[in-house]
């Protein structure tokens, strides 16, 4: 059986271009709700070639929260704002106009 770290990290792969979720949305779906620190913790500890979007991760009110890792708020605004994700201001997205919606999880 995989282990949270590796659920979460399939399920953050599997989050689509142009779209985002909530830490606390990959904790849902990696099966434990009240972890979403914990994906934060997952995320920081990514090396530098990841190929998983961690961008794609952002709070649950649509700020981008990154830190403390090798990657910033600016770069993580800037691979979003690629993927067509707009922002309504400097490092916040409107989260349900972006928001990868449960029902179209594919692993």
């Amino acid at each position: 059986m995989e282990n949270f770290k590796q659920k979460a990290i399939n399920h953050i792969k599997a989050i689509p271009f142009g779209k985002v979720a909530s830490y606390g949305q990959i904790a849902v779906y990696a099966g434990s709700p009240r972890a979403a620190r914990a994906v934060g913790m997952i995320l920081n500890k990514l090396p530098a070639d990841t190929e998983v979007p961690w961008w794609r991760v952002i709070n649950n009110e649509g700020k981008l929260t990154i830190r403390g890792s090798i990657f910033n708020r600016d770069d993580q605004q800037s691979l979003l704002e690629k993927e067509g994700v707009k922002f309504k201001k400097e490092h916040e997205v409107e989260i349900e106009k972006y928001r990868w919606k449960t029902h179209e999880l594919k692993l």
